[in-house]
Protein backbone atom coordinates (compact mmCIF):
# COMPACT_ATOMS: atom_id res chain seq x y z
CA UNK A 1 0.00 0.00 0.00
CA UNK A 2 0.98 3.67 -0.16
CA UNK A 3 1.64 5.82 2.90
CA UNK A 4 3.05 9.26 3.63
CA UNK A 5 6.38 8.74 5.36
CA UNK A 6 9.05 11.01 6.79
CA UNK A 7 12.38 9.75 5.49
CA UNK A 8 14.28 11.65 8.20
CA UNK A 9 13.46 14.20 10.92
CA UNK A 10 13.00 17.66 9.46
CA UNK A 11 10.63 20.15 7.88
CA UNK A 12 7.56 19.47 5.75
CA UNK A 13 9.72 18.67 2.72
CA UNK A 14 10.81 15.35 4.28
CA UNK A 15 7.32 13.91 3.74
CA UNK A 16 7.11 11.45 0.85
CA UNK A 17 4.52 9.08 -0.56
CA UNK A 18 5.97 5.58 -0.86
CA UNK A 19 5.15 1.88 -0.88
CA UNK A 20 5.08 0.27 2.58
CA UNK A 21 3.90 -3.10 3.94
CA UNK A 22 0.14 -3.35 4.43
CA UNK A 23 -0.94 -3.79 8.07
CA UNK A 24 -2.54 -7.07 9.12
CA UNK A 25 -5.39 -6.63 11.64
CA UNK A 26 -5.15 -8.61 14.86
CA UNK A 27 -7.97 -10.60 16.40
CA UNK A 28 -9.51 -7.50 18.03
CA UNK A 29 -8.73 -5.07 15.19
CA UNK A 30 -10.34 -3.96 11.95
CA UNK A 31 -8.64 -2.93 8.72
CA UNK A 32 -9.94 0.41 7.44
CA UNK A 33 -9.63 1.69 3.89
CA UNK A 34 -8.79 5.32 4.65
CA UNK A 35 -10.81 8.11 3.03
CA UNK A 36 -9.24 11.04 4.88
CA UNK A 37 -6.92 11.81 7.77
CA UNK A 38 -6.73 14.80 10.08
CA UNK A 39 -3.52 16.82 10.42
CA UNK A 40 -2.61 17.44 14.05
CA UNK A 41 0.21 19.29 15.76
CA UNK A 42 1.46 15.97 17.13
CA UNK A 43 2.10 14.95 13.50
CA UNK A 44 4.40 17.95 13.09
CA UNK A 45 6.31 17.01 16.23
CA UNK A 46 6.65 13.39 15.09
CA UNK A 47 7.89 14.56 11.68
CA UNK A 48 10.55 16.61 13.48
CA UNK A 49 11.65 13.59 15.49
CA UNK A 50 10.35 15.00 18.78
CA UNK A 51 7.28 12.79 19.38
CA UNK A 52 7.86 9.12 18.58
CA UNK A 53 4.84 6.82 18.36
CA UNK A 54 4.07 4.55 21.33
CA UNK A 55 5.58 1.09 21.34
CA UNK A 56 3.75 -1.19 18.94
CA UNK A 57 1.98 1.65 17.10
CA UNK A 58 2.22 2.32 13.38
CA UNK A 59 5.39 4.29 12.53
CA UNK A 60 3.50 6.48 10.07
CA UNK A 61 1.88 9.83 10.82
CA UNK A 62 -1.81 10.32 11.47
CA UNK A 63 -3.74 10.24 14.76
CA UNK A 64 -7.24 10.15 13.26
CA UNK A 65 -8.93 9.03 10.09
CA UNK A 66 -12.22 8.16 8.44
CA UNK A 67 -12.96 5.40 6.00
CA UNK A 68 -14.67 2.11 5.31
CA UNK A 69 -14.00 -1.21 7.03
CA UNK A 70 -12.24 -3.62 4.65
CA UNK A 71 -11.66 -6.56 7.01
CA UNK A 72 -12.37 -7.53 10.62
CA UNK A 73 -10.41 -9.66 13.09
CA UNK A 74 -11.90 -12.91 14.34
CA UNK A 75 -12.77 -11.49 17.79
CA UNK A 76 -14.30 -8.22 16.55
CA UNK A 77 -17.85 -7.53 17.70
CA UNK A 78 -20.46 -5.09 16.34
CA UNK A 79 -18.43 -4.00 13.25
CA UNK A 80 -18.76 -5.39 9.73
CA UNK A 81 -17.01 -5.05 6.40
CA UNK A 82 -18.42 -2.02 4.59
CA UNK A 83 -19.23 0.03 7.72
CA UNK A 84 -18.29 3.71 7.42
CA UNK A 85 -16.30 4.78 10.46
CA UNK A 86 -13.94 7.35 11.90
CA UNK A 87 -11.30 6.46 14.44
CA UNK A 88 -8.82 7.66 17.03
CA UNK A 89 -5.36 6.26 16.22
CA UNK A 90 -1.96 5.91 17.83
CA UNK A 91 -0.54 6.41 14.33
CA UNK A 92 -0.90 5.35 10.72
CA UNK A 93 -3.68 7.57 9.39
CA UNK A 94 -1.65 8.96 6.47
CA UNK A 95 -1.96 5.67 4.60
CA UNK A 96 -4.30 3.81 2.27
CA UNK A 97 -5.14 1.31 5.01
CA UNK A 98 -4.68 1.16 8.77
CA UNK A 99 -5.35 -1.51 11.42
CA UNK A 100 -7.36 -0.15 14.35
CA UNK A 101 -8.41 -1.66 17.70
CA UNK A 102 -12.18 -2.11 17.63
CA UNK A 103 -12.67 0.04 20.75
CA UNK A 104 -11.28 3.07 18.93
CA UNK A 105 -13.86 3.10 16.15
CA UNK A 106 -16.85 5.43 15.89
CA UNK A 107 -19.68 5.41 13.34
CA UNK A 108 -19.79 8.37 10.98
CA UNK A 109 -22.52 10.64 12.38
CA UNK A 110 -25.64 11.11 10.28
CA UNK A 111 -25.35 14.21 8.13
CA UNK A 112 -21.53 14.31 8.20
CA UNK A 113 -19.63 13.34 5.04
CA UNK A 114 -17.12 10.51 5.17
CA UNK A 115 -14.24 12.92 4.51
CA UNK A 116 -15.34 15.52 7.07
CA UNK A 117 -15.70 12.77 9.68
CA UNK A 118 -11.89 12.62 9.78
CA UNK A 119 -12.03 16.00 11.55
CA UNK A 120 -13.91 14.53 14.52
CA UNK A 121 -11.99 11.89 16.52
CA UNK A 122 -9.10 13.92 17.97
CA UNK A 123 -11.09 17.11 18.52
CA UNK A 124 -14.18 15.55 20.06
CA UNK A 125 -12.30 13.07 22.25
CA UNK A 126 -9.74 15.63 23.40
CA UNK A 127 -12.35 18.25 24.21
CA UNK A 128 -14.93 15.99 25.88
CA UNK A 129 -12.39 14.03 27.92
CA UNK A 130 -10.62 17.15 29.18
CA UNK A 131 -13.44 19.65 29.61
CA UNK A 132 -16.11 17.27 30.90
CA UNK A 133 -14.47 14.07 32.16
CA UNK A 134 -11.36 15.66 33.72
CA UNK A 135 -12.34 19.25 34.54
CA UNK A 136 -16.03 18.59 35.16
CA UNK A 137 -17.25 21.59 33.17
CA UNK A 138 -20.98 21.92 33.76
CA UNK A 139 -24.00 24.10 33.11
CA UNK A 140 -23.62 27.70 34.24
CA UNK A 141 -19.81 27.57 34.40
CA UNK A 142 -17.29 29.37 32.20
CA UNK A 143 -14.26 28.15 30.27
CA UNK A 144 -11.31 29.89 28.62
CA UNK A 145 -9.98 28.12 25.52
CA UNK A 146 -6.56 29.09 24.23
CA UNK A 147 -6.22 28.73 20.47
CA UNK A 148 -9.92 29.21 19.83
CA UNK A 149 -9.52 29.05 16.05
CA UNK A 150 -7.80 25.67 16.05
CA UNK A 151 -9.47 22.32 15.48
CA UNK A 152 -9.55 21.75 19.23
CA UNK A 153 -10.69 25.30 19.92
CA UNK A 154 -13.56 25.34 17.45
CA UNK A 155 -14.85 22.07 18.90
CA UNK A 156 -14.37 23.25 22.51
CA UNK A 157 -16.56 26.30 21.89
CA UNK A 158 -19.37 24.07 20.65
CA UNK A 159 -19.03 21.46 23.40
CA UNK A 160 -19.10 24.21 26.03
CA UNK A 161 -22.39 25.43 24.59
CA UNK A 162 -23.65 21.83 24.47
CA UNK A 163 -23.17 21.39 28.23
CA UNK A 164 -24.57 24.84 29.01
CA UNK A 165 -21.28 26.62 29.77
CA UNK A 166 -19.99 29.96 28.50
CA UNK A 167 -16.75 30.04 26.50
CA UNK A 168 -14.10 32.72 26.24
CA UNK A 169 -11.28 32.23 23.75
CA UNK A 170 -7.92 33.66 22.77
CA UNK A 171 -6.81 33.77 19.15
CA UNK A 172 -4.34 35.59 16.94
CA UNK A 173 -6.36 37.45 14.29
CA UNK A 174 -9.60 39.34 13.78
CA UNK A 175 -10.67 36.67 11.28
CA UNK A 176 -10.38 34.04 14.00
CA UNK A 177 -12.11 36.29 16.54
CA UNK A 178 -15.08 36.61 14.18
CA UNK A 179 -15.17 32.86 13.50
CA UNK A 180 -15.11 31.99 17.22
CA UNK A 181 -17.90 34.41 18.01
CA UNK A 182 -19.96 32.96 15.16
CA UNK A 183 -19.50 29.49 16.67
CA UNK A 184 -20.87 30.63 20.02
CA UNK A 185 -18.00 32.02 22.08
CA UNK A 186 -19.18 34.70 24.52
CA UNK A 187 -16.02 36.76 24.03
CA UNK A 188 -12.91 36.36 21.85
CA UNK A 189 -9.62 38.05 22.70
CA UNK A 190 -7.01 38.84 20.04
CA UNK A 191 -3.83 38.27 22.07
CA UNK A 192 -1.76 40.14 19.46
CA UNK A 193 -3.66 43.35 20.19
CA UNK A 194 -4.24 43.16 23.96
CA UNK A 195 -2.98 41.34 27.03
CA UNK A 196 -5.42 38.47 27.31
CA UNK A 197 -5.30 38.16 31.11
CA UNK A 198 -6.28 41.80 31.67
CA UNK A 199 -8.99 41.53 29.01
CA UNK A 200 -10.44 38.37 30.57
CA UNK A 201 -10.55 39.87 34.06
CA UNK A 202 -12.40 42.88 32.67
CA UNK A 203 -14.86 40.66 30.81
CA UNK A 204 -15.57 38.59 33.94
CA UNK A 205 -15.61 41.59 36.32
CA UNK A 206 -12.51 40.29 38.03
CA UNK A 207 -13.90 36.83 38.79
CA UNK A 208 -12.01 34.79 36.20
CA UNK A 209 -13.22 31.50 34.72
CA UNK A 210 -13.96 28.07 36.16
CA UNK A 211 -11.94 26.05 33.63
CA UNK A 212 -9.07 26.74 31.24
CA UNK A 213 -8.15 24.46 28.33
CA UNK A 214 -4.53 25.27 27.48
CA UNK A 215 -2.37 24.26 24.51
CA UNK A 216 0.49 26.65 25.35
CA UNK A 217 1.99 25.25 28.54
CA UNK A 218 4.80 26.86 30.51
CA UNK A 219 4.60 30.33 28.95
CA UNK A 220 1.00 30.78 30.08
CA UNK A 221 1.17 28.94 33.41
CA UNK A 222 1.34 31.94 35.82
CA UNK A 223 -1.24 33.93 33.86
CA UNK A 224 -3.55 30.90 33.64
CA UNK A 225 -3.55 30.50 37.42
CA UNK A 226 -4.38 34.20 37.86
CA UNK A 227 -7.25 33.82 35.37
CA UNK A 228 -8.99 31.07 37.35
CA UNK A 229 -11.82 31.74 39.76
CA UNK A 230 -11.92 30.10 43.19
CA UNK A 231 -12.07 26.33 42.72
CA UNK A 232 -10.89 26.68 39.13
CA UNK A 233 -9.37 23.90 37.06
CA UNK A 234 -6.53 24.26 34.55
CA UNK A 235 -6.12 21.46 32.00
CA UNK A 236 -2.87 21.55 30.00
CA UNK A 237 -2.95 19.52 26.78
CA UNK A 238 -0.02 21.09 24.87
CA UNK A 239 3.42 22.59 25.32
CA UNK A 240 3.77 25.03 22.43
CA UNK A 241 5.10 27.59 24.92
CA UNK A 242 7.49 25.28 26.76
CA UNK A 243 7.33 22.36 29.18
CA UNK A 244 8.78 23.75 32.43
CA UNK A 245 7.23 26.54 34.52
CA UNK A 246 6.63 27.66 38.09
CA UNK A 247 3.43 26.99 40.00
CA UNK A 248 2.33 29.56 42.57
CA UNK A 249 1.42 27.10 45.30
CA UNK A 250 0.17 29.89 47.54
CA UNK A 251 -2.42 30.89 44.99
CA UNK A 252 -3.35 27.26 44.38
CA UNK A 253 -3.93 26.66 48.09
CA UNK A 254 -5.83 29.82 48.89
CA UNK A 255 -7.96 29.65 45.73
CA UNK A 256 -8.36 25.85 45.80
CA UNK A 257 -7.09 25.47 42.25
CA UNK A 258 -6.35 22.25 40.36
CA UNK A 259 -3.91 21.67 37.50
CA UNK A 260 -4.17 18.64 35.21
CA UNK A 261 -1.92 17.46 32.40
CA UNK A 262 -3.29 14.94 29.90
CA UNK A 263 -2.58 13.26 26.57
CA UNK A 264 -4.66 10.84 24.50
CA UNK A 265 -2.06 9.08 22.39
CA UNK A 266 -0.42 6.99 25.11
CA UNK A 267 -3.68 5.73 26.61
CA UNK A 268 -4.53 2.04 26.23
CA UNK A 269 -7.17 1.03 23.66
CA UNK A 270 -9.59 0.28 26.52
CA UNK A 271 -9.05 3.72 28.10
CA UNK A 272 -9.55 5.37 24.72
CA UNK A 273 -12.64 3.22 24.30
CA UNK A 274 -14.18 4.65 27.47
CA UNK A 275 -13.70 8.18 26.14
CA UNK A 276 -15.01 7.22 22.72
CA UNK A 277 -18.15 5.64 24.19
CA UNK A 278 -18.89 8.82 26.14
CA UNK A 279 -18.32 10.97 23.06
CA UNK A 280 -20.60 8.84 20.86
CA UNK A 281 -23.34 8.95 23.49
CA UNK A 282 -23.09 12.65 24.31
CA UNK A 283 -21.73 14.44 21.22
CA UNK A 284 -22.79 12.30 18.25
CA UNK A 285 -26.52 13.16 18.63
CA UNK A 286 -25.62 16.85 18.53
CA UNK A 287 -23.56 16.28 15.37
CA UNK A 288 -26.45 14.44 13.73
CA UNK A 289 -28.86 17.27 14.60
CA UNK A 290 -26.46 20.00 13.45
CA UNK A 291 -26.10 21.53 16.91
CA UNK A 292 -22.39 20.68 16.71
CA UNK A 293 -20.46 20.44 13.45
CA UNK A 294 -16.93 19.68 12.32
CA UNK A 295 -15.15 22.89 11.33
CA UNK A 296 -12.93 22.10 8.35
CA UNK A 297 -10.56 24.79 7.12
CA UNK A 298 -9.46 22.92 4.01
CA UNK A 299 -9.18 19.48 2.45
CA UNK A 300 -5.95 18.73 0.59
CA UNK A 301 -5.02 15.66 -1.45
CA UNK A 302 -2.64 13.53 0.57
CA UNK A 303 0.04 14.14 -2.03
CA UNK A 304 0.11 17.67 -0.53
CA UNK A 305 0.69 16.52 3.06
CA UNK A 306 3.67 18.87 3.29
CA UNK A 307 1.39 21.82 2.54
CA UNK A 308 -1.01 20.68 5.24
CA UNK A 309 1.85 20.74 7.73
CA UNK A 310 2.91 24.21 6.58
CA UNK A 311 -0.62 25.54 7.06
CA UNK A 312 -0.78 24.19 10.60
CA UNK A 313 2.69 25.49 11.45
CA UNK A 314 1.76 28.96 10.21
CA UNK A 315 -1.47 28.93 12.22
CA UNK A 316 -3.46 30.11 9.21
CA UNK A 317 -6.25 27.57 9.65
CA UNK A 318 -9.64 27.98 11.29
CA UNK A 319 -10.64 24.47 12.29
CA UNK A 320 -9.18 21.26 10.92
CA UNK A 321 -6.87 20.60 8.00
CA UNK A 322 -7.65 17.25 6.33
CA UNK A 323 -5.79 15.06 3.86
CA UNK A 324 -7.99 13.19 1.40
CA UNK A 325 -6.48 9.80 0.66
CA UNK A 326 -6.51 8.09 -2.73
CA UNK A 327 -8.36 9.42 -5.78
CA UNK A 328 -10.84 11.53 -3.79
CA UNK A 329 -13.96 10.00 -5.29
CA UNK A 330 -15.27 7.97 -2.37
CA UNK A 331 -17.86 10.42 -1.13
CA UNK A 332 -18.21 12.83 -4.01
CA UNK A 333 -16.25 15.69 -2.49
CA UNK A 334 -13.51 17.35 -4.48
CA UNK A 335 -10.20 17.40 -2.65
CA UNK A 336 -8.81 20.76 -1.71
CA UNK A 337 -12.14 22.56 -1.97
CA UNK A 338 -11.78 24.31 1.37
CA UNK A 339 -15.44 23.84 2.28
CA UNK A 340 -16.15 24.73 5.94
Amino acid sequence: MLAVTSVRPGGPDVLELEEVPEPVPGAHEVLVEVAAAGVNRADLLQREGRYPPPEGASPYLGLECSGQIAAVGREVLHWQVGDEVCALLAGGGYAERVAIPQHQLMPVPAGVSLVDAAALPEATCTVWSNLVMVAGLSRGESVLVHGGGSGIGTMAIQVASLVGARSFVTCGSQRKVDACLALGAVEAINYREQEWGDALRAMTEGRGVDVILDIVGAKYLPANLRALSRGGRLVVIGMQGGRTGELDLGRMLTQRLSVFGTTLRSLSPMAKGEIINAVVQQVWPALSSGQVRPVVDRVLPWTEAAEGHRVLEAGDNIGKVLLQVGDGNRDGRESGDGSP
